[in-house]
């Protein structure tokens, strides 16, 4: 079973923010996410759900998503620097 992916506004505005590479990379690892069985193989649980529930690497980005049956809502795409800190 696959996954159906959709994006906040504020994912939307980070991920227009980024490089063309960057862009190329992410849009390869949502294809690939989207195709999977099960997310949660490769996916990590946060602990602190303040800003979602999972989140996935791509490289030293992270997609912070919440799951909800087989829809992936991207909440946030950030550098891993900046992902986790409450100013967003």
């Amino acid at each position: 079973m696959s996954y159906k992916i959709f994006f906040t506004k504020e994912a939307e505005k980070d991920i227009s923010k980024l490089d063309k590479t960057v862009k190329k990379q992410l849009y390869k690892k949502f294809v690939y996410f989207s195709e999977l069985h099960d997310i949660k193989v490769v996916a990590k649980k946060l602990i602190n759900h303040e800003a979602g529930e999972y989140r996935l690497r791509v490289g030293n980005f992270r997609i912070i998503f919440d799951l909800d049956k087989h829809q992936i809502i991207v909440l946030r795409v950030q550098h891993r620097k900046d992902v986790y800190s409450k100013k967003n």
